[in-house]
């Protein structure tokens, strides 16, 4: 039986030359970056030149870039570090409603600890307004943190227009490019973002490795302490292998690399709606079909169950998912698709995300077309 990946936006597989670079460094490079010896100092250099490759890509200084475990450590980080140390300065952070549960969760602890925070609505489409972050931002607002893309319909958030907006105002902004990152270019001065988290293994890269940048003149604690590792902003010794790989897997992606692969997940995305249309199957695009990442499809099928649907794929070898891989485990409906069409929808069992990724083919998508119309026809 032919197994088909369509969950990349969950997480993906290892690029073939990130594997190979990870096991050149651990055959090879297994000092201690912090040791003053000819091992740790070999290490060191390696750490130091991943750091720059991962800058260039940002282009960014290579110390604003502190290396920890992923997304969510990134996201608490800027979060929770940003709160208590500027709470003297005001106690109100503004974020939307769609953020991953790493912002979410973050965002309601603080909630907790005599912070308030405006949870920014999204229209039925998945689009923030403008004017509404306007109407939300105050004087004793300290951070904003809203997402570059949406991990479960894709929508791309207005980062350049609130970044203009917050260029005379004091509040850090922060942005979760955990999914953003690798499909888009992305230019944290140019955009007037402070703060922004990636995670290693959404693009290709190993898990349990990331990275937050940290723009100059943004002050925060350590959320970890310990050591005096990553110029005593993150405690704890690096994860080399994982690093040189996550900056492998980041180069890889080149300028030339994503355009390639944004014009063929929109194909992919083209082929399965036109098959839908073709076979008089209803359906509805969950999200903005003329802003979003290319790679994250989110269908609405009316009247078919998605953990149902799941299921019947997943028993014929294909995956895909019903949002987020951080709440799937759960049965809870999307709080994504929630905050775009209420809590008393049908819409909330009926849609499916579709991801796409290294690896797929035009063959694996008209496959997964053929199996899913003979679902849907039963």
């Amino acid at each position: 039986m032919e197994k088909i990946y369509l969950d990349h936006a969950a997480t993906t597989p290892m690029h073939p030359q990130v594997i190979k670079a990870m096991t050149d460094i651990m055959n090879e490079t297994f000092g201690n970056p912090s040791s003053i010896h000819g091992f740790g100092r070999v290490a060191h250099e390696k750490l130091e030149t991943a750091r720059q490759m991962i800058a260039d890509t940002l282009q960014v200084k290579s110390h604003e870039i502190i290396f920890n475990s992923g997304g969510t450590e990134g996201d608490n980080t800027a979060i929770l570090e940003t709160a208590f140390a500027r709470q003297s300065e005001g106690k109100h952070l503004i974020t939307t409603a769609i953020e991953h549960p790493a912002v979410l969760n973050t965002m309601k602890y603080l909630e907790t600890q005599g912070f308030e925070v405006t949870y920014l609505p999204v229209d039925e489409n998945g689009n923030l307004s403008i004017a509404d972050f306007q109407q939300a931002l105050r004087e004793d607002t300290i951070l904003v943190s809203i997402m570059y893309g949406n991990n479960e319909i894709g929508n791309l958030m207005p980062i350049k227009e609130i970044g203009e907006l917050l260029a005379e105002h004091p509040a850090y902004f922060h942005t979760d490019a955990v999914q953003a990152y690798g499909n888009q270019t992305i230019r944290p001065e140019a955009l007037g973002l402070d703060l922004l988290s990636v995670s290693a293994h959404k693009i290709n890269g190993p898990k349990g490795v990331g990275f937050l940048y940290k723009r100059d003149g943004v002050v925060i604690p350590a959320l970890l302490l310990g050591g005096e590792q990553e110029e005593k902003r993150r405690a704890g010794t690096e994860n080399l292998a994982g690093i040189w790989g996550m900056a492998t897997a980041a180069t890889i992606l080149d300028e030339e690399e994503r355009q390639a692969r944004s014009e063929k997940y929109q194909k992919f995305q083209q082929m399965i709606l036109t098959a839908l249309e073709d076979h008089g199957i209803e359906y509805q695009v969950n999200g903005d079909l003329a802003n979003k990442l290319p790679h994250v499809l989110n269908l609405r099928l009316p009247g078919v169950t998605n953990d149902l649907l799941l299921m019947k794929l997943d028993l014929r070898g294909i995956a895909i998912s019903t949002g987020s891989a951080c709440t799937a485990g759960n049965i809870e409906a999307s709080h994504v698709l929630e905050a775009m069409y209420g809590e008393d929808t049908p819409i909330l069992k009926e849609s499916i995300r579709i991801s796409f990724g290294f690896g797929n083919t035009e063959e694996e998508i008209q496959h997964f077309i053929k199996q899913l119309l003979s679902i849907l026809e039963k």
